[in-house]
């Protein structure tokens, strides 16, 4: 035989002859004390991610095409898809390192590039460079807000995020476009720099060190009082009734409690000290 086409040698990655060929995901976990293989990938949490990140991009074509409303939605959506993959994948032991990172790169793109592009769109592009350095300074700071998560993933108390989550502050940006667009408001020059400031701040909201309760200490498979599934059906009612304001003014109002906090927390510090000080 001919060595020039004895294959029997060669690699399997050699003798794939498949049209598309595509390598099996392979990552290592720690079981029973032993470190194994494990290939492929848990199908329902990431096909969440996927639709988030789905949402996401839909988000940034309605917004380049001017639909605001229909971004808007695709905004809620990929926030309410982000939330449900995490917790599926802990109620489901479906955690991997694969799905914690395509869930960060889908938040990127969901919460990073698609709410400073719709605002870019819809009134920032008026400012000329101060309007893209507005959405710039979001964007990147969603990336770094993302970068820091992951690396202080395990290290930090459960009970708090550090600095606002991306999709609070998409929500926040991008539901002032669609509040703004539901009642029909021209971005003249001043709303525009208005925009712009509060762009860029929640931006830098993201990279604070202000604490935000996370509410993973609520178990959905746990009981709660029944005043709180009572407030709850109350909540969904009025959100049902008036969503573009009611979840703008949530998203508002969470936002604004991490710099109070902090600054409620740094006065009661100031004041023991004083206090303190006069007694000795």
């Amino acid at each position: 035989m001919d060595k020039n086409h004895d294959t029997s040698q060669l690699p399997d990655s050699d003798q794939d002859d498949s049209i598309l060929p595509i390598d099996e995901h392979e990552e290592f976990v720690s079981q029973d004390g032993k470190k194994i293989s494990r290939k492929g990938i848990y199908l329902l949490p990431n096909l969440l991610t996927l639709g988030a990140l789905f949402a996401g991009f839909y988000a940034i074509i309605a917004g380049m095409n001017g639909n605001f409303n229909a971004a808007g939605w695709a905004i809620l959506i990929a926030a309410v898809m982000d939330g449900l993959d995490g917790r599926v994948a802990r109620m489901t032991n479906t955690q991997s390192a694969f799905g914690a990172q395509f869930d960060s790169l889908a938040d990127m793109v969901s919460f990073g590039v698609a709410p400073a592009l719709i605002v870019f769109s819809w009134a920032l592009s008026s400012l000329g460079n101060a309007g893209w350095a507005a959405s710039f300074i979001y964007m990147s700071c969603a990336a770094l807000r993302l970068a820091r998560f992951n690396v202080q993933l395990g290290t930090v108390d459960k009970r708090f995020f550090v600095g606002l989550q991306s999709p609070v502050a998409a929500g926040l940006v991008t539901f002032v476009v669609w509040v703004a667009a539901k009642y029909e408001v021209e971005p003249g020059v001043g709303v525009a720099v208005v925009t712009a400031l509060l762009t860029a701040f929640t931006g830098l909201l993201m990279v604070s060190n202000y604490r935000y309760y996370s509410f993973k200490e609520i178990h959905f498979k746990g009981t709660v009082p029944y005043v709180v599934f009572l407030m709850t059906v109350v909540l969904l009612v009025v959100i049902a009734q008036r969503p573009h304001e009611v979840l703008l003014t949530m998203c508002l109002v969470y936002a604004l409690s991490g710099p109070a906090i902090g600054i409620y927390k740094k006065f009661l510090s100031h004041r023991r000290k004083t206090e303190t000080k006069d007694v000795a």
